[in-house]
C-alpha cells in the first residue's frame, strides 16, 4: 500500500530524512519509534504534503501512485489521513461544517455521491457516540477550548468520517489521560483495523501500543530506519531507552 524508498527531506534547506525506507502493506499496522529529533514527526508531515516540508530524493508510492506529485487534497481524496501531535484549532468553524465539507470533498473527487445533511449528521453522531464524546460538541468550533483528549477524540472522529485506507498518526497518545488513552486506541482499532487499510503510528512510548499492537515496530534515529522488529521491540525501547541500541 505504502512504499518508500531512500527518501530524503529537509526542513528550512536542513536535511532531517538521510535515506529513510519502509514499506506497509494492506491491514498492517505499524509503530515508529525513536528519540527526539530523529525525524519522526518529519516524516509524518512530508507524506501528509505540510508546506516547508520537501523531498528533495527518493521516492514514496501509495496504491501505486506517486504520492509525492499529489497537493495535499489529492493525498487526502487517494485515502490518507494524518494526525497531529496538537490538534488545531479554528475559530467560527463549527464541527459539522467543517466535517460534511471535508468528508463531501473528497466524496467528490473520488466521484462519489455527496452526503445529505440528515445522511452526514447520522453518520456524525454515530462516530462521536463510538468515541464517548458528547454530540453536542459537534456544533462548536473546530477544537476551540476543547481539552487534550477532547482534540484527540474529535480527531479520531473525523477519521472515522473521512474513512481513510492509511492513516498517519504522529504521537496520538500525546497529553491523554488513562480513560482517553484508551477510548482513542479503540477508536483507532475500530476505524482502521481492516485488511484493506494500514496504520502507521508514530509514538515515543508503549502505552498506545498496550491498546493498538503493532505488527511491526521500527526505531528511527539519525534519518533513518535503523532497527525493526515485533511489538516486542517497542518492549525492549521501553525497558532499556534507545541508547542501548546504540551501544
Amino acid at each position: 500500500m505504502l512504499n518508500i524508498q531512500n527518501l530524503h527531506a529537509e526542513v528550512d534547506g536542513k536535511e532531517i530524512l538521510k535515506g529513510l525506507s519502509l514499506s506497509l502493506n494492506a491491514g498492517e499496522v505499524h509503530a515508529i519509534m525513536g528519540p527526539n529529533g530523529a525525524g519522526k514527526s518529519t516524516l509524518g508531515y512530508v507524506l501528509g504534503g505540510r508546506n516547508g516540508y520537501a523531498a528533495t530524493s527518493g521516492s514514496v508510492t501509495f496504491d501505486g501512485q506517486d504520492l509525492l506529485e499529489l497537493e495535499p487534497h489529492e493525498r487526502a481524496a487517494a485515502g490518507l489521513f494524518l494526525g497531529f501531535q496538537y490538534p488545531v484549532e479554528i475559530p467560527g468553524v463549527s464541527n459539522v461544517q467543517f466535517l460534511r465539507e471535508a468528508a463531501n470533498a473528497q466524496r467528490r473527487n473520488r466521484g462519489e455521491a455527496q452526503l445529505s445533511g440528515a445522511e452526514f449528521l447520522k453518520l456524525a453522531r454515530a462516530q462521536a457516540a463510538a468515541l464517548g464524546m458528547d454530540a453536542e460538541m459537534l456544533k462548536r468550533p473546530v477544537n476551540v477550548g476543547f481539552s487534550g483528549g477532547e482534540k484527540k477524540r474529535n480527531e479520531m472522529v473525523q477519521m472515522g468520517i473521512l474513512n481513510p485506507k492509511l492513516a498517519i498518526l504522529d504521537e496520538t497518545d500525546s497529553g491523554l489521560d488513562i480513560d482517553a488513552l484508551k477510548a482513542v486506541g479503540e477508536g483507532i482499532n475500530r476505524i482502521m483495523r481492516a485488511p484493506d487499510k494500514a496504520v502507521l503510528l508514530i509514538t515515543h512510548y508503549q502505552r498506545l501500543l498496550d491498546y493498538v499492537q503493532p505488527d511491526f515496530v521500527h526505531v528511527l534515529a539519525g534519518g533513518r530506519i535503523v532497527r525493526s522488529g515485533g511489538p516486542e521491540l517497542a518492549l525492549e525501547l521501553e525497558r532499556e531507552g534507545y541508547g542501548a541500541l546504540a551501544a
